[in-house]
């Protein structure tokens, strides 16, 4: 008989396989070039609520030793690693860690390719750190992913995130997006034309929140006004 294929299994490498192939595509949605360009109005309100989330970062100090899950193109981490801190980042893609490392340049920054959902950390950190990730964490390894983030803080260790609300001009013009609660995952599409599934889930803050504190978190979430979900915190009980 031929072997069983778990379609969760199948999903998440189908994701990592977008993110390798959207690599040098992908700072077009964070600056809204290309497809992602709808008008200057709407890029003067993305600016505008991605600097609210610079500033709530800001002024929880990310000191110390950094773990950065999925870094992505280093838009955060060269934000992170200019603070002086040193920063390892642990992604999937290759593709994704060499523009990385285009970016950071001589900053103290290290590298893992891994998947996320099997990496187990050798050390523990000051502070953890992840952007647009939560998103792409499939609902049955939500409460496996921030067992992961709790192994990885040390005591005294605290977190940051930011990721999406669910507003249709946030994605490409050519892309639509769910709005059914229950649906995990979402075609995207690259320039090129090649499509693939992602998981792709939204959350609201006082939601999330609530699902931290289940997780042994004391957490703080809140949205922008039209674009982001961000939050901080540390463990419980501290």
């Amino acid at each position: 008989m031929p072997e069983t294929v778990d379609p969760q299994v199948e999903a998440l490498q189908e994701q990592i396989a977008y993110y390798r192939a959207r690599a040098g595509e992908y700072d077009q949605w964070f600056l809204r070039l290309g497809r992602y360009n709808r008008g200057e109005e709407h890029l003067q309100q993305w600016i505008s609520e991605v600097q609210q989330v610079v500033n709530e970062l800001e002024s929880f100090q990310p000191l110390g030793e950094v773990l950065e899950f999925a870094g992505g193109t280093g838009l955060w981490t060269e934000w992170l690693a200019k603070l002086g801190n040193r920063v390892l980042v642990v992604d999937a893609a290759p593709e994704m860690i060499e523009q990385n490392r285009l970016r950071t340049g001589d900053l103290p920054v290290t590298y893992q390719l891994h998947d996320i959902f099997s990496f187990r950390p050798d050390r523990q950190y000051d502070f953890v750190f992840f952007g647009f990730w939560l998103s792409h964490v499939p609902s049955k390894l939500f409460s496996s992913f921030w067992a992961l983030v709790r192994d990885c803080l040390k005591p005294e260790g605290r977190f940051f995130f930011i990721d999406s609300i669910k507003e249709p001009q946030s994605t490409a013009v050519d892309h639509v997006l769910h709005l059914e609660d229950d649906k995990e995952t979402l075609i995207r599409r690259l320039n090129d034309g090649r499509e693939f599934q992602i998981y792709k889930l939204f959350y609201h803050a006082e939601e999330l929140q609530s699902k931290l504190e289940a997780e042994g978190f004391k957490a703080d979430v809140k949205e922008t006004p039209t674009f982001f979900l961000y939050g901080s915190g540390h463990l419980a009980g501290r």
